[in-house]
């Protein structure tokens, strides 16, 4: 039955009321992006090659942070910011793919296992979506508003896995079983030592992005305290930069927490970048201070080859910078699970917490592993394929 099942359902059935997707060109710059990050509700953005026919990656605000933390972005943030997206979107293959509607379910969860993290789905127009393209086109900006006259949505992960729990009782008995049978937790994690620099952890975060995972946070004897997620880092703004430059991994992970960074810890970010000599972004990305993202990208945009583009401007509720995000706000402590844990309460828990992934601790906090969306729609692959 639970073949059948996924072989009747078509990617169209998780479509329906997803969003259109906001669209940059691989042309705009990491200003513009930041930009439209700051005026979206999403976390990521989708980008298009220059012809704005095919999907050539995503980007977001953690994409942005890891860039500006690299030593020739410390020395002039401002120059960084006028980097176009395509030299800092990652070269990781197959991470976005196409997919038509009517695809199967089946041919969804191969690709994601394949490597995919998203896949871009046409959205058939409707009568209001034509007239919403059309007010659009009158807007010039470096930001894609349709594709050949077709709007996309995307598929995550997440959709998949929330759609077979919405059908959980056709896969029993495997949805009763726990993690440690299944042999789904992989120990081999991205993680530092809470007294390590966090800088130290740039590659990491950076690889936890392409993996959507996280880097623990651990101490001396392997005791699991925390995380440095990169969805609490998409909450942040830009200025996060000078926090992972100069702060430890401990205290990264109290600087992005719920509520915005403790006064303390901002004295401690701007002390260091005195000594370490980072004038420029001590001046351009003050923390706590405002910031013209308006002016960036206005520069950028006057310099740019191209007379149809004009600057992206954001909302006034985004036209300072603030070191925590008003767009979302999200509690950086981690969500964590037995080896025992049933593979159907992993889900529910995962789905609840709106994360790709669960951190496996034994119940002395020592860490075992992590156990990911991509772990589960294998687990569900292969039961499929012995029944």
């Amino acid at each position: 039955m639970a073949v059948s099942f996924l072989g009747r359902s078509q990617v169209s059935d998780l479509c329906l009321g997803k969003p259109r997707l906001r669209s940059l060109s691989e042309s705009a710059t990491v200003a513009e992006a930041l930009a439209a990050l700051k005026s979206s509700d999403e976390s990521f953005i989708s980008v298009w090659n220059k012809e704005g026919g095919v999907c050539v990656g995503k980007f977001c605000m953690v994409d942005v942070v890891c860039f500006l933390c690299k030593e020739e972005s410390l020395v002039s943030p401002f120059s960084a910011l006028k980097t176009p997206i395509s030299h800092v979107l990652s070269k990781v293959p197959g991470l976005v793919m196409h997919l038509e509607p009517s695809s199967s379910l089946l041919e969804a969860i191969d690709l994601i296992l394949q490597g995919a993290q998203n896949l871009v789905v046409p959205i058939l127009p409707t009568k209001r979506s034509s007239i919403s393209r059309r007010k659009q086109h009158l807007q010039k900006s470096s930001t894609i508003s349709n594709h050949s006259g077709c709007e996309f949505c995307w598929l995550t992960q997440e959709d998949v896995i929330r759609f077979l729990l919405g059908s959980i009782g056709l896969f029993t008995p495997l949805p009763a079983l726990s993690i440690d049978t299944l042999g789904i937790i992989t120990s081999d994690v991205l993680a530092i030592d809470y007294d390590s620099p966090a800088s130290s952890a740039l590659g990491a975060i950076s690889k936890s992005i392409t993996q959507q995972t996280s880097v623990a946070i651990v101490d001396n004897d392997g005791t699991f305290i925390g995380e440095i997620s990169p969805f609490n880092l998409a909450c942040c703004d830009e200025t996060v930069a000078a926090a992972i430059t100069t702060l430890s991994a401990g205290d990264l992970m109290a600087y992005i927490d719920c509520g915005g960074p403790p006064e303390d810890l901002v004295r401690v970010v701007k002390a260091r970048l005195k000594e370490m000599n980072l004038e420029k972004m001590l001046q351009e990305f003050t923390i706590l201070s405002p910031f013209s993202i308006d002016t960036l990208v206005s520069s950028t945009s006057s310099s740019s080859s191209s007379d149809e583009e004009s600057p992206i401007r954001a909302p006034e509720r985004h036209r300072r910078s603030y070191s925590y995000s008003t767009r979302m706000v999200r509690k950086a402590e981690a969500v964590v699970c037995h080896p025992k844990s049933s593979l159907v309460a992993v889900m529910i828990q995962a789905i609840a917490h709106r994360v790709n992934y669960l951190w496996v601790i034994e119940d002395d906090c020592s860490l075992v592993g992590i156990v990911t969306f991509s772990n589960i729609l294998k687990v569900f692959r292969e039961h499929l394929e012995t029944i």
